[in-house]
């Protein structure tokens, strides 16, 4: 990715932890979050990622029969295909996890100016609110405009408060709005995008 050619880290972060407790001299520890392109071998790790994610993020907004087909065509296999074909997928790797990714790439809605669009970025739900979302977004975001592409559109449901509001404190403004099928209900989804 980014023309580097390997798996090398696109961001890497070192957080320090102190915790304090009553019972217990203080301890220290160091997390190291690192930011890098997908491998076949992460297949495994993104699926257990989007599977938590998913059924997080859209419990009682994509009707759950629904919703459990579409966790269960993301598999292992169908991740390790996407990212053996070439499929631009970043990860947040902590050392001994994935926490996190983001897919990306041309932009598919002609409606949307612009050329870039992150398709999906996740991260474990025990991961969430801690500010990884923001670094993930950035990465892909530069890897992107790193490839050419200028401008970025993100698509979100707008039952997905969370994502709104993350895409909105980040300068995303909507410029689209359309309608998702899900069996026979219907949910709004709406484009952000960044010039």
């Amino acid at each position: 990715m980014s023309g580097r050619g390997t798996a090398e880290p696109i961001a890497a972060l070192s957080i320090l932890d102190a915790t304090l407790r009553e019972d217990q001299p203080p301890s220290m520890s160091t997390l190291t979050l690192t930011i890098r392109p997908a491998r076949p071998a992460d297949a495994a790790a993104i699926t257990a990622v989007h599977d938590a994610a998913w059924r997080e993020a859209y419990r009682g907004v994509i009707p759950g029969a629904h919703l459990e087909r579409m966790v269960q065509r993301r598999g292992p296999l169908w991740w390790k295909r996407a990212i053996t074909r070439g499929s631009l997928v970043l990860v947040l790797d902590t050392g001994d996890r994935i926490a996190g990714y983001a897919s990306m790439g041309r932009n598919r809605a002609a409606a949307v100016r612009a050329e870039g669009e992150i398709f999906e970025l996740y991260l474990d739900p025990i991961h969430q609110g801690l500010g990884f979302g923001s670094r993930l977004f950035g990465a892909a975001k530069s890897e992107l405009a790193e490839r050419g592409l200028a401008g970025l559109v993100v698509w979100a449901l707008a039952d997905n408060d969370r994502a709104c509001a993350f895409y909105g404190r980040r300068g995303g403004r909507i410029a689209a709005r359309a309608l998702e099928h899900f069996g026979t209900d219907l949910r709004e989804r709406v484009a952000y995008v960044w010039p």
